[in-house]
């Protein structure tokens, strides 16, 4: 018997115990009533004495099972005192927090809220990291990541969406006065397109397809760079046209070092996620960023 089988067999017999009932127990712990009386038979066998007295309406504990029944409630009385002092000193928004976050939203949008965030809580550490790569928060021990687009990919994770930022097709005045200005999805067949790669479906821009529903869309691709800030720079550059969440392109465009083109068909809003691990989802420090990221991205500060 390993020691798992022990401790389920101990566990069984404590709720067994405090509710005179298998039925009761097998509610609680979400077993089968079968598994319960077969776990408390094992335990029995283990020590060599009868715990309980069954009848075919209820239980009752023998004196050796009264004895040993008051000696685990006592060492789960002192393991419940030790999981509270542990929980008190968590309560409190210290540590260090890991988060990982595309290159240009987390430098540009990101990071000057997470600072914010950080002097509220003297105790705090912040650890960022900018990639335009997926990052596994479980492989890699990050506590919070942040994604653009659908979340598909999130087995034992949990996610909570931020905002959702407007797309727009960007290129130079002077890529334009060379190339022309695309009126349609079609003339793009003739243009210089810059994506990244690294990330699901990457290279793929999102459009509204006849009907206005978003569709991706393969853009001939002329050139990739592997985040958004090259991509952007690429683009200033005159090497072609991109399209990016509206945030990390707003600056140019209000200068006229960028336009916009084909709004009415690249107008899509991608959705802006915190990812984080399940078993991550119970720390102070957790609870409270992706809160505070929610609010920000209620207020529009993540726009």
């Amino acid at each position: 018997m390993t020691q798992v089988d022990q401790l389920n067999g101990v566990i069984a017999f404590v709720h067994s115990a405090e509710a005179l009932s298998f039925t009761a127990a097998a509610a609680k712990l979400g077993i089968t009533k079968s598994a319960v009386g077969k776990s408390v038979t094992k335990l029995e066998e283990r020590l060599g004495i009868k715990l309980l007295h069954r009848s075919t309406r209820s239980l009752s504990l023998t004196p050796d099972g009264e004895a040993y029944f008051a000696s685990l409630r006592h060492a789960l009385g002192e393991i419940e005192a030790a999981e509270t002092t542990l929980l008190s000193k968590s309560q409190a928004i210290s540590g260090r927090l890991r988060i990982d976050s595309p290159a240009a939203f987390g430098r540009q949008i990101l990071m000057p809220l997470l600072l914010d965030f950080s002097r509220r809580y003297s105790g705090l550490t912040l650890s960022l990291s900018f990639t335009d790569t997926i990052v596994d928060p479980v492989e890699e021990g990050v506590d919070l990541t942040v994604r653009f687009g659908e979340t598909r990919d999130c087995t034992g994770l949990i996610s909570k969406k931020l905002t959702e930022q407007p797309s727009v097709v960007v290129a130079a005045p002077s890529y334009l006065e060379t190339r022309g200005t695309p009126q349609s999805v079609a003339d793009l067949q003739r243009h210089d397109c810059i994506c990244g790669f690294g990330r699901d479906n990457s290279a793929s821009w999102r459009i509204k397809d006849s009907n206005g529903a978003p569709i991706r869309y393969l853009p001939p691709v002329s050139h990739q760079f592997g985040d958004g800030e090259a991509i952007v720079a690429a683009t200033l550059a005159g090497l072609g046209l991109c399209q990016m969440p509206r945030s990390l392109v707003r600056a140019h465009l209000e200068t006229g070092a960028l336009i916009s083109v084909l709004d009415e068909v690249a107008d899509v809003p991608v959705s802006v996620y915190a990812v984080w691990p399940v078993t991550r989802h119970l720390l102070p420090r957790v609870r409270t960023v992706v809160d505070f990221l929610a609010e920000k991205g209620r207020q529009g500060e993540l726009d």
